[in-house]
């Protein structure tokens, strides 16, 4: 998908770390210190203990696809399609799931239960995650 055509996230303070990850090719989300559970999306609050003191920590960059849907519709004149949007279980981040676009691969190759790996796509400050298969 041509990167013009997203609509890119509004940064602050809660969830620069996770849009700006991409900078240095690492993966990353928030991960609570006092009882070691995942957050995402960001939040300065721990759904789980309820404690504010989380910080972003590095995952390995691989998951697998736990479903998924190909887009034929052109929502944007310079839209690219079809195009896969997928929800990834991030490995090493228990209950992350993440939606995003699977890329570097026909859609029709894309199926659940396939592993994958983060690729990040620059739009100015933005890095967004994205997924490719893994061989």
């Amino acid at each position: 998908m041509n990167p013009s055509t997203r609509l890119l996230p509004q940064l602050d303070r809660d969830n620069r770390f996770f849009w700006t990850s991409g900078a240095d090719g690492r993966l990353r989300f928030l991960q609570c210190q006092s009882c070691a559970g995942f957050i995402h999306p960001p939040s300065p609050l721990c759904p789980q203990c309820k404690s504010t003191s989380v910080e972003p920590v590095v995952v390995p960059g691989t998951g697998v696809i736990d479903t998924y849907t190909v887009n034929h519709q052109k929502w944007h004149p310079a839209m690219e399609v079809p195009f896969v949007i997928a929800r990834v279980a991030i490995d090493g981040a228990p209950g992350v799931i993440l939606t995003t676009n699977i890329v570097g691969c026909v859609t029709d190759a894309v199926d659940i239960g396939d592993r994958v790996k983060v690729v990040f796509e620059q739009a100015g400050d933005v890095y967004l995650p994205l997924f490719e298969k893994l061989d």
